[in-house]
């Protein structure tokens, strides 16, 4: 088991962007009615004249921070992942990725681990939907560290950033002096010479782990952190694709169209090898705690290592 601190990256998003705001006037913040939940009420506190609260009207909400964004403000609209990729979807087509407009969509509760809520809220398809918008770049951070890099980053790029966060309290695992955030880059944390995991958010940390009881069983595995979906580091995966010959992509989204989707389109135009997509299948989420659902659906340490077990008999 990781052990230290753990904090969800939701908190983290809300935390980086006061400190954003202190130093960039041209912040603003929007939320559909759930600042306490997204953690955007931590910049409302702060820069009250800088908040928006649009209520439970996303697509309203994304043609607001379009306009903004058209004024030469940085917006960053937020929601949970279901509402912001989804509900508001067409709305971020046109009016915020067909003009290349600088929004920024602060995207929280992503995934299976939303718990309790249930099915409605677990969105487990918006790495899909918001990669097939032409220029949108899509980020999923593993942990508090990479969430407030990446919201910084985004906040320096200049077009639309489709920001994935999470409700689960996550490991902190790039809490080191040589950590550095660069968008589009993967990041080795772990050499290996079977098989290569390439995890993304919330699964890196559980893939760490998945790692070391495949070391017990003398199965050296490379573990890279996708923290960029779009653009993906083609380069870093097709090279451990040569050094290890299998890869095992970990993910809390639908295997299909995802970060799984998008390592077998790079290796099947580039160098073709054995893939496993461990994800949620094409299947629905359901209401419970958000660790035994993990469970459930084998996202946990366990379950990953018992279907990469599989994978490489």
């Amino acid at each position: 088991m990781l052990e230290g601190k753990k904090i969800a990256t939701r908190e983290s998003y809300g935390n980086a962007l006061v400190e954003l705001g202190k130093v960039n006037d041209r912040v603003v913040v929007l939320d559909a009615d759930l600042a306490g939940a997204t953690k955007t009420g931590t910049f409302k506190k702060a820069f009250p004249e800088r908040f928006f609260d649009c209520g439970i009207a996303e697509g309203n909400m994304a043609g607001i921070a379009a306009g903004l964004a058209a004024t030469g403000m940085i917006p960053f609209m937020s929601s949970f992942a279901m509402f912001a990729a989804g509900r508001a979807y067409e709305q971020i087509r046109n009016s915020i990725g067909y003009p290349h407009l600088n929004v920024k969509i602060g995207a929280t509760h992503a995934g299976i681990s939303v718990g309790e809520d249930g099915a409605t809220h677990q969105c487990n398809e918006d790495i899909a939907l918001m990669r097939t918008i032409p220029g949108m770049v899509v980020i999923s951070p593993s942990d508090d560290v990479e969430a407030r890099a990446a919201v910084a980053a985004a906040a320096e790029y200049e077009g639309p950033v489709y920001l994935r966060f999470g409700r689960l309290a996550a490991p902190v695992i790039n809490d080191n002096p040589d950590y550095k955030f660069e968008m589009g880059k993967g990041i080795v944390l772990k050499e290996g010479k079977d098989v290569t995991l390439v995890a993304t958010g919330l699964m890196v940390g559980y893939t760490l782990e998945a790692a070391e009881m495949l070391e017990k069983d003398g199965i050296s595995a490379k573990v890279i952190n996708i923290h960029t979906i779009k653009p993906l580091d083609e380069e870093l995966i097709v090279s451990a694709a040569k050094e290890t010959g299998k890869i095992v992509t970990i993910e809390e989204h639908s295997i299909i169209g995802g970060l799984g989707g998008a390592v077998c389109e790079a290796l099947s135009e580039k160098y073709p090898v054995p893939v496993k997509r461990i994800g949620v299948h094409d299947e629905y989420g359901q209401s419970g705690p958000a660790v035994e659902l993990l469970h459930h659906y084998k996202l946990d340490a366990e379950g990953i290592y018992g279907q990469i077990k599989e994978f490489l008999k």
